[in-house]
């Protein structure tokens, strides 16, 4: 399964400027994987980037049925303090996910490192949106490339921060 499974990580905050060619390059890279046999996309649920890959997995679901979401939540509350259209856009995509799985019954404050530790660890592929050199989305590529799994980052090509 793990060699069929790609994971997914990136920023909470997408530039504005930049949505339409992420959204773009995400799907081709997603479309690409597809055709070399991945079934499975796991997803982190938080937003921005995590966000935008469960919903491009869920449409690309009507073109190919085979491939599957699944949500990897570091905790139940994870949406609690979000805006309300947030939260209506997270339940949307829960209720249709093909799987949901929850790190912790309750936050922690290592359970957003524990689900993204999970979601490389069950991964061969990596697709990220990652234009920071700190922070967990960095971590997570990090912790990804010593893992040996392929990295595709939806970021290079755009502007990169420091």
């Amino acid at each position: 399964m793990k060699l069929k499974t790609c994971c997914f990580t990136g920023h909470r905050q997408l530039p504005n400027k930049d949505q339409n060619q992420i959204a773009r390059k995400l799907e081709s890279s997603i479309e690409l994987l597809i055709q070399s046999g991945y079934l499975y996309f796991g997803a982190g649920g938080a937003l921005g980037f995590d966000t935008l890959a469960a919903k491009t997995i869920l449409q690309l679901q009507e073109r190919y049925p085979q491939i599957r979401l699944i949500l990897v939540l570091p905790c139940i509350s994870q949406a609690n303090l979000w805006p309300a259209a947030d939260i209506a856009v997270y339940q949307k995509i829960m209720e249709q996910a093909n799987k949901v799985v929850y790190i912790s019954q309750k936050y922690t404050p290592d359970c957003m490192l524990r689900r993204n530790r999970h979601l490389v660890d069950y991964s061969s592929v990596c697709i990220c949106y990652l234009n920071k050199t700190t922070g967990g989305t960095a971590y997570t590529v990090k912790y990804a490339q010593k893992c040996g799994l392929q990295i595709i980052n939806i970021a290079e090509g755009l502007s990169m921060e420091t």
